[in-house]
């Protein structure tokens, strides 16, 4: 039986001060080895549910765990790799990239001892992994914005954790950057065997690089591979957002504009309605169709 490398058991958590929940009996499984990606609207709970994996927060019913043990006891033992959104402070260090890995790779070692030979080469074996080998004389903070997420992961990767948790790993990336960093998620996770576990709110980054993906917006309203997330459920999961689009003033150049997720392929079930859509097409077979709200029609225009 595959061994848990993450599970969440009727998890439900709910901000002070506040009446509706942030997550609301969620329960998932992470196995050891695969790559799950939790995708969702902003505000939809993803990011809680990162802080309760990591143990910054602790849900107020159900449980937790992290190899079997608490999450706050999980990252003491070095079993969580943590890639956060980028930040100022990160790149503000007059560090190289290879001193920004091999202090991480330093972290069980008191201050005067210096790093074992051992531990150096691997340090030099995660730059390569990541791509950087030209760059490891480079400050830290002269990298371009997917060098810099390169770094940061090899930088989470020095502490050999088991589970790697990557927080909208592909903000600020364009779209060639984001096929290269599944590229490389796939490559790191070819050759370490890591569990993965991306929260974004980007369908692409989620669907490219995952062997799984858990749909959340407060709760759980799908836990399937890639090809599973159906136009029925992105609907379902972005409604906020939707709903959001639908309620702007009528006055807004955005007011009445047609929202439709369909099949890739399939042709728009609404026939009257006559436009061009803006695809945005997606690797879980989904295509998103928007266009422009239609002008009003007048007596003389054709039904």
């Amino acid at each position: 039986m595959p061994t848990a490398a993450v599970e969440v058991k009727q998890a439900t958590f709910t901000y002070p001060g506040l009446d509706a929940p942030a997550l609301e009996d969620v329960s998932l499984t992470v196995v050891e080895g695969e790559r799950l990606g939790i995708l969702g609207p902003n505000g939809g709970g993803k990011s809680t549910l990162l802080k309760l994996v990591l143990g910054v927060l602790h849900c107020q019913s159900g449980t937790v765990s992290v190899f079997g043990l608490s999450p706050l006891q999980a990252r003491q033992q070095g079993l969580i790799g943590y890639v956060a959104q980028r930040s100022e402070a990160e790149i503000g260090f007059p560090l190289s990239v290879r001193q920004v890995i091999t202090l991480a790779a330093s972290w069980r070692l008191p201050p005067w001892k210096s790093l074992p030979a051992a531990e150096r080469d691997r340090v030099e074996g995660l730059i390569r992994l990541v791509g950087l080998g030209q760059l490891a004389t480079r400050p830290i903070g002269a990298l371009s914005g997917g060098q810099l997420q390169r770094a940061l992961i090899a930088r989470a990767l020095a502490c050999s954790p088991r589970l790697l948790v990557l927080d909208e790993p592909t903000v600020g990336i364009d779209a060639a950057g984001q096929a290269q960093f599944a590229e490389l998620l796939a490559s790191v996770h070819s050759k370490l065997g890591i569990t993965v576990l991306i929260v974004s709110h980007d369908l692409r980054a989620v669907a490219a690089g995952c062997d799984r993906v858990a749909c959340l917006s407060r709760r759980l309203h799908s836990h399937t591979s890639p090809q599973g997330l159906t136009p029925q459920v992105l609907a379902e999961l972005f409604s906020h957002d939707i709903a959001g689009l639908a309620a702007l003033p009528a006055a807004s150049s955005l007011a009445g504009m047609h929202i439709h997720a369909h099949a890739a392929g399939e042709p728009c079930p609404e026939h009257d309605h006559a436009h061009d859509h803006g695809h945005a097409h997606q690797p879980a077979a989904v295509s998103l169709n928007i266009s422009a709200p239609r002008p009003p029609r007048t007596s003389g225009d054709a039904p």
